[in-house]
């Protein structure tokens, strides 16, 4: 199969998703073009059967905002036309699946008929709730999509809540690479972090509102007067500054890492003792998944989709959002009974591994393909 891939490049858990799972595909020998603005942040040097289209945005000196949708539409009628592509993916509503759709009509009128598969994970629906401006379009990219996927079972509720959604919705899940974290930790890097042997906890994220990251920091101070440990903050986003100026508030600077943005989150991940998450809302949680496969066990908020990937007193504990006493407690609880968290998040990541979940992906385009004929 030839295969287009609209994503969004950066180090957000779609582009993350969408460009492992492109990597894949092309080394069981489908070729596969990526199609955004800039080369995938995890798509690395050159490999076999893939192939890398920039979207080019201009300057014109019309418009007050750069049409990114419309230089994409015309980008992937050229790269359907020119690769003779047998299906489009879509990963995200807006402006992916509403661009390739409006590049699948205007190939249809030159006789060039393309498939559009549009992954649904989380943003493009739950900022409806936030602005319903834009409803009427992630409503109409979805419902004329060929085949829906959602990457969890909680956001395939919340897409059928928001939206008057026409067609089915499959739930495929998010996945990992579970070879790419099975690896030995770092431990020189441990210690420079914890030279004493203090615990170490983790968070990743994009540093937005809906992270709760101060909920992080308060539930920290209160961990490390009971349990040494030092936090490393994994990422970077408008809610940094906030957050360092709390850390300084408490006193805690000293304890806490800002790490900015990492190719390989998982060389963290491995010597860490705990990861928390405790974001307002979750469609997924991929952040949590790559610690769980990293073996580090996760205090999470019990919501979106982190239920369906932490298994609470398994691979961690879940706590209701916002609880930061709860957050402290089960910290605690996670941190003193390490090893047996730490079993649990390995053996509940299993079920996540890119290999059981390929076969989903392949048997949708291969079944739509066949209804295509």
């Amino acid at each position: 199969m030839r295969i287009g891939i609209v994503l969004y490049p950066t180090y957000g858990g779609s582009g993350i998703v969408a460009t492992e799972l492109g990597k894949e595909l092309a080394r069981i020998g489908h070729e596969v073009h990526f199609i955004t603005y800039s080369q995938p942040v995890k798509l690395g040097g050159f490999k076999k059967n893939i192939h890398y289209h920039e979207v080019r945005v201009s300057d014109y000196p019309l418009f007050t905002y750069t049409p990114y949708e419309l230089v994409l539409t015309s980008k992937l009628v050229n790269v359907v036309k020119y690769e003779n592509l047998d299906l489009l993916h879509a990963h995200y509503a807006v402006p992916h699946a509403s661009a390739a759709y409006m590049a699948k009509q205007i190939l249809a009128e030159q006789g060039i008929q393309i498939p559009l598969i549009t992954t649904l994970h989380g943003t493009d629906i739950t900022l409806v709730g936030k602005d319903s401006s834009f409803q009427p379009v992630i409503e109409f990219a979805i419902n004329n999509s060929d085949v829906i996927t959602a990457v969890s079972e909680s956001l395939k509720e919340d897409t059928l809540t928001y939206f008057e959604v026409e067609k089915s919705i499959n739930v495929i899940p998010n996945f990992i690479h579970l070879k790419n974290y099975l690896k030995n930790p770092n431990l020189a890097v441990k210690t420079k972090y914890a030279p004493n042997g203090e615990k170490i906890i983790t968070h990743i994220s994009n540093f937005r509102k809906v992270k709760r990251i101060p909920d992080l920091v308060y539930a920290f101070d209160e961990i490390n007067k009971e349990i040494p440990s030092v936090l490393l903050l994994i990422g970077d986003g408008p809610e940094r500054n906030n957050v360092e100026e709390l850390c300084r508030e408490l006193n805690t600077c000293e304890s806490i890492h800002f790490l900015g943005n990492i190719k390989y989150p998982q060389d963290v991940l491995q010597i860490s003792d705990l990861f928390m998450l405790p974001s307002e809302t979750e469609s997924f949680g991929l952040a949590a998944l790559e610690a769980m496969a990293s073996g580090t066990p996760v205090v999470a908020s019990k919501t979106g989709g982190i239920p369906e990937v932490v298994e609470d007193g398994v691979s961690g504990l879940l706590h209701e959002v916002g609880n930061i006493d709860g957050i402290v407690k089960n910290g605690i609880t996670v941190l003193n009974n390490n090893e047996k968290f730490k079993e649990g998040a390995l053996r509940k990541s299993q079920e996540f591994d890119l290999q059981s979940v390929l076969p989903k992906y392949l048997e949708v385009y291969e079944s739509l393909l066949s209804e295509q004929r």
